[in-house]
């Protein structure tokens, strides 16, 4: 019966530290050193200081800034445990709202933040990423639409001339990738921090 045993034993122990420790820190080492910026979390410094990641969004309330996509993420009730509260952009606990399309809260959310929306722009047509969250509930980035549908709120809250506010905008789409994967895109942070470098 040893026989039979020692050889499982061995290769369950072989194979643990292959899978469990050298492929790990083999593809930890190569990322470092292939995407040292994406391997470290895609942080984004300013004045010397991280504000951010490009990879998770950000709570931005204010009219004077771009606001993202809504976030559906949620963390423990610090009163009581068997609840939970509302915690936008919380990283770790990364989900959606797992509302359906016939949902009445869903419903009544979406068209409450569509009128809130119209009364902002009422001469546009409001873009779907700003009412509704992404499947993770951390996403960073918005449609060139979405952007552009708040650049008068922006630049009356920053008494700017919407047309410079515009131009900022186009100069933050990002491409798809090698011109066809994803679809274009405005990171909300990056935008919001060049809006604050303008004179």
């Amino acid at each position: 019966m040893l026989k039979e045993l020692r050889p499982a034993v061995v290769f369950i122990v072989a194979l643990t530290v292959i899978t469990g420790l050298v492929y790990p820190l083999a593809m930890t080492g190569i990322a470092q050193a292939l995407f040292p910026r994406q391997a470290q979390g895609s942080l984004i410094e300013h004045h010397g200081q991280v504000v951010g990641s490009a990879l998770i969004g950000q709570a931005f309330a204010q009219d004077r800034y771009f606001h993202g996509r809504p976030s559906a993420t949620n963390a423990p009730d610090p009163n009581d445990s068997a609840k939970t509260v509302d915690a936008p952009y919380n990283a770790s606990n990364s989900m959606g709202s797992n509302l359906g399309p016939t949902n009445k809260a869903l419903i009544e959310r979406v068209k409450g933040e569509v009128e809130k929306l119209k009364a902002e722009n009422p001469s546009a047509a409001v873009p779907i990423d700003l009412v509704t969250t992404s499947g993770s509930g951390l996403d960073p980035n918005l449609s060139p639409e979405a952007a552009l549908f708040q650049v008068g709120r922006v630049a009356k809250a920053r008494q700017m001339s919407e047309d410079r506010i515009r131009q900022l905008v186009q100069q933050h789409i990002e491409g798809r990738w090698l011109g066809l994967l994803g679809e274009p895109r405005v990171n909300v942070l990056a935008l919001n921090l060049a809006l604050d470098q303008l004179k």
